[in-house]
């Protein structure tokens, strides 16, 4: 059964987004300086390998996993030269048979297509080892800009209410095809923390996300303010998408 991907070029779909990837190659950059050593590392939906350059160095084994064989057979071209790099075509909930597995586990922009947490996290539960790491991404729903949005029509309680929101469009729903969940970092936390994980540490990233802000000035100018504002807004968890480090305890 082909996946949603295989019908859509995501590779294209960066090449506008040259700031956004770099903002997510930067925090996972630092959050790996925070570990001491890990063997074999997961990427779960790793598509065509966007973010291999960001931990390429510091695992042993590189597993590939996502659904979209359309995405792995470019990842595969792009990393044919690399022995350490594996390859698994699988939704995440069939990544369960990859029991106590790896050390570390990265998912990015995944989460927003998952509508159950807890099976979700409960499969990473199973096929990390104890004390191995977790860096997950996803889509902030109590984001700044949504914020003031919802303040000025009249929502004043939506800071707090950590239910998540469906952003996915009438015909996306129409078709029955992924969803697009916008989730409240406290919800993610709390969810994390049931099952069986310990949060090191929370990231706002992609903090001037901005069509206008990238024509007007260069992608390294915005990257010296982001490097920056990653540790400023993180304490208010205002930014558009939360970066999570964090630990299945042991």
């Amino acid at each position: 059964m082909a996946a949603a991907y295989d019908n859509y070029d995501y590779p294209m779909y960066w090449k506008s987004r040259e700031y956004e990837h770099a903002s997510e190659i930067m925090i996972i950059k630092k959050f790996l300086s925070k570990v001491n050593r890990f063997n074999n590392l997961i990427d779960i939906g790793a598509g065509y390998g966007r973010l291999v350059p960001a931990y390429y160095y510091r695992s042993k084994k590189i597993v590939l996993s996502d659904p979209s064989s359309k995405l792995l057979s470019i990842a595969r071209k792009k990393y044919n030269n690399s022995k350490k790099i594996s390859y698994i075509h699988s939704s995440l909930e069939n990544l369960k048979i990859y029991r106590n597995s790896f050390d570390m586990v990265l998912m990015v922009r995944v989460l927003h297509h998952i509508k159950d947490l807890d099976v979700a996290f409960g499969v990473i539960n199973k096929i990390l080892l104890k004390n191995g790491y977790l860096i997950l991404e996803f889509p902030n729903k109590n984001h700044l800009i949504e914020i003031i949005r919802q303040f000025f029509e009249g929502d004043f309680t939506y800071p707090i209410t950590i239910w998540p929101i469906d952003r996915s469009s009438p015909k996306s729903i129409k078709k029955k095809s992924l969803p697009f969940i916008n989730y409240h970092p406290d919800q993610v936390m709390q969810k994390l923390q049931d099952h069986g994980f310990e949060i090191v540490e929370i990231k706002s990233v992609s903090n001037i996300r901005s069509s206008l802000l990238k024509r007007m000035f260069p992608t390294k100018l915005l990257l010296d303010i982001e490097n920056n504002l990653q540790n400023i807004f993180s304490f208010l968890k205002i930014g558009p998408s939360i970066f999570i480090l964090t630990r299945k305890r042991g």
